[in-house]
């Protein structure tokens, strides 16, 4: 099993590379069909040494959150092994709706709490304050241990912040070699001064990846495009990723990245690929 290596923050340590359970159970809806295959992915994740597993309430119709769950438990790994996140989706984002859509996620799951809970993505209509009134209390009550946003630009990252009553653990938003929109606005760099993790999702999903002179650097190191993508992403202070691999291999190879050191020489010549 990979020897995982943390972030830790807040008291709180969080697995470098994750699992992004998007397509696990199916999209926007769920797809029972498809179950066999969604359990070998998370079994063999698990086998692999994932311990980190970001879910929501929309993946699959929160279908996703079962999969996820009996993935657990069918482990026979004590729950505390893990790190679990899911998110509360837009049409919850109140206070009512928000503690209802905790209640339904922790069922579907199958467990007491979550390790993390995010606003997956804001909307104009919002009602933040009351939206995280009721986020403080499920922390309150123990349902929830840390709190998160998804998807939120700087402003709307210091609103969230300003009306949190303990601090938020990450901004989960897309980040990868060539997909800089978060640094560009000020996100990064914010997250970074002010010890809050950028939990980056699609971070190998581009045709990018594909490219001719990714595969020429990947080849010189010993490693895959990909490997080179998540290593150029975990080497950058507070970054966290959550890829995505039905492929035991693919997992497997998601989580050797951690092994593959990149020179400051290296990391300027990727940056410079964007």
């Amino acid at each position: 099993m990979k020897i995982m290596k943390y972030e830790t923050l807040h008291n709180t340590s969080i697995p470098k590379i994750g699992f992004g359970c998007w397509t696990i159970g199916g999209e926007g809806t769920a797809n029972p069909a498809d179950d066999g295959r969604s359990l070998a992915a998370l079994r063999s994740a698990i086998e692999l040494g994932y311990r980190h597993f970001d879910t929501a309430e929309y993946y699959a119709a929160g279908h996703s959150e079962e999969l996820l769950g009996q993935a657990v438990r069918e482990s026979g790994l004590p729950r505390e092994d893990f790190f679990i996140t899911s998110k509360v989706s837009q049409e919850h984002l109140n206070y009512d709706g928000v503690l209802r859509a905790c209640a339904n996620s922790l069922r579907r799951l199958g467990m007491d709490s979550l390790d993390l809970y995010l606003i997956h993505w804001p909307t104009r209509e919002m009602n933040l304050p009351e939206t995280f009134r009721a986020l403080n209390q499920l922390v309150r009550e123990g349902r929830v241990r840390h709190l998160g946003v998804s998807n939120f630009n700087l402003k709307l990252l210091k609103e969230a912040q300003s009306v949190s009553e303990t601090p938020l653990l990450t901004n989960q938003v897309p980040y990868s070699i060539p997909d800089r929109s978060y640094v560009k606005n000020g996100v990064l760099a914010y997250c970074q001064q002010n010890d809050i993790l950028l939990t980056a999702y699609s971070p190998v999903k581009s045709r990018f990846f594909k490219g001719q002179k990714l595969a020429d650097f990947a080849r010189a190191k010993g490693s895959t495009p990909f490997q080179v993508g998540l290593a150029w992403l975990v080497q950058q202070p507070r970054v966290i990723a959550i890829p995505t691999s039905f492929n035991p291999q693919h997992q497997a190879e998601n989580l050797a990245a951690l092994d593959l050191m990149l020179s400051e020489e290296d990391m300027s010549a990727l940056d410079g690929m964007a």
